[in-house]
């Protein structure tokens, strides 16, 4: 699919919020369509008027279908899924249950999120367990030939995220799961911006346990995620919290685990959430994800040439294969400057600073960049508009 075949019409009209801003934070958080939010709204209002057991009870076909929907995008079993309020919460469920030890070793990107990389550092105070970074190839993508050389007896993860959370660069997700495989080694994908700009298989990339937000490129509400366990390692993994929905007392002294992914849930969740997740998951596989993928990376692609032609300005997305969020900096402005400025312009931007990508950004000496996230209702006028608000002399 090109731009000119895209149904741009239907997407900008399915979004209500497409005539009133240029959003190019979907990074961010994206523009939820009419369908997820008006089922966001009437859940919210049923609970309202009737109560929320009451409106959970009445509602269970919709908090159902959020499982069989999620099965069907990342092509799993819904006794693998499991609705948790964030990405982070989701990583850190199957994260914090792997049986990690002394002189253990975890093996993780260059590029790697900033609170999972918090989360391998207090592993490795709590129990010894030793972290190495993968190094990044000429491309800025993770040198695969490097992570096979890396593996010996001792490492017992390898965790990437597939998308960082700072550039435009998609790592090798797929190839990694390979060489995972290939070891026996668990592997653990953080999907926190592939999810709903890319096709995603978990059988084909070979990951084992994957988390997602629903609020980025999924197009859903705020405080809903979702996490995948392959059935192999339900068993295997013992939440770090439990609850009576994740397990049931059968004796004062004994309890029972479920047997599927549940057992990392909450009892208590946002529900009007999960149920507008579920609307979210159907809405983009009804548009199909290898669609989504090939629209928002030819926005991409404009964007980044538009912003390569104005004086000043520098790309920092790296990788081979580029994804919906396009980088940079201006030798003119801060970042924190231009994302204000766009802000009252009428664009919605970010800022990605060191924090979120300290390792890569202290190895390329990059403190923060400008985020402009793209999604299929943006627009080509949008794209040129923003580049004409960038190229612009400052005020």
């Amino acid at each position: 699919m090109t731009l000119s075949t895209f149904d741009l019409r239907r997407a900008r009209a399915e979004t209500r919020a497409a005539a009133q801003v240029v959003h190019l934070n979907n990074a961010g958080a994206s523009l939820m369509p009419i369908a997820v939010a008006d089922a966001l709204y009437a859940y919210l209002r049923r609970e309202e008027f009737e109560g929320g057991y009451e409106t959970a009870a009445a509602e269970q076909p919709a908090l159902e279908s959020f499982y069989t929907a999620s099965a069907r995008l990342l092509n799993a079993k819904s006794s693998e899924i499991a609705f948790i309020e964030n990405a982070t919460r989701a990583w850190d469920m199957v994260f914090y249950a792997l049986p990690l030890g002394p002189g253990d070793r975890i093996l993780t990107s260059h590029a790697e999120y900033g609170s999972n990389l918090i989360a391998y550092l207090q592993r490795a105070r709590q129990c010894g367990v030793k972290i190495d970074v993968i190094p990044a190839d000429s491309d800025g993508v993770l040198d695969l030939d490097c992570l096979q050389s890396m593996i010996d007896q001792h490492v017992k993860l390898i965790s990437i995220s597939h998308i960082p959370t700072g550039g435009g660069l998609i790592n090798p997700a797929a190839e990694i799961g390979q060489i995972a495989r290939q070891h026996g080694i668990p592997y653990l994908l953080d999907a926190c911006q592939s999810i709903g700009q890319l096709p995603l298989d978990v059988d084909a990339i070979g990951c084992d346990l994957l988390s997602a937000t629903g609020r980025k490129y999924l197009r859903g509400p705020r405080g809903t995620g979702l996490l995948y366990v392959a059935q192999p390692w339900i068993s295997r993994l013992e939440p770090p919290l439990l609850d009576q929905h994740a397990a049931e007392l059968t004796s004062p002294t004994s309890y029972q685990i479920r047997d599927d992914a549940r057992r990392f849930e909450n009892w208590e969740c946002f529900f009007a959430g999960k149920a507008a997740l579920g609307q979210a998951i159907d809405y983009a596989l009804d548009w199909g994800l290898p669609e989504i993928a090939d629209r928002v990376g030819d926005l991409a692609n404009r964007l980044r040439a538009s912003l390569r032609a104005i004086d000043g300005i520098t790309i920092t997305d790296q990788g081979r294969q580029q994804c919906g969020i396009v980088t940079f900096t201006d030798q003119r402005r801060s970042a924190d400057e231009i994302q204000k400025a766009a802000r009252a312009a009428g664009f919605n931007t970010s800022v990605s600073s060191g924090s979120g990508m300290f390792l890569d950004f202290s190895r390329r000496n990059i403190s923060e960049v400008v985020r402009a996230s793209v999604h299929y209702f943006n627009s080509e006028d949008e794209i040129d508009q923003f580049c004409a608000f960038i190229a612009a002399t400052p005020e």
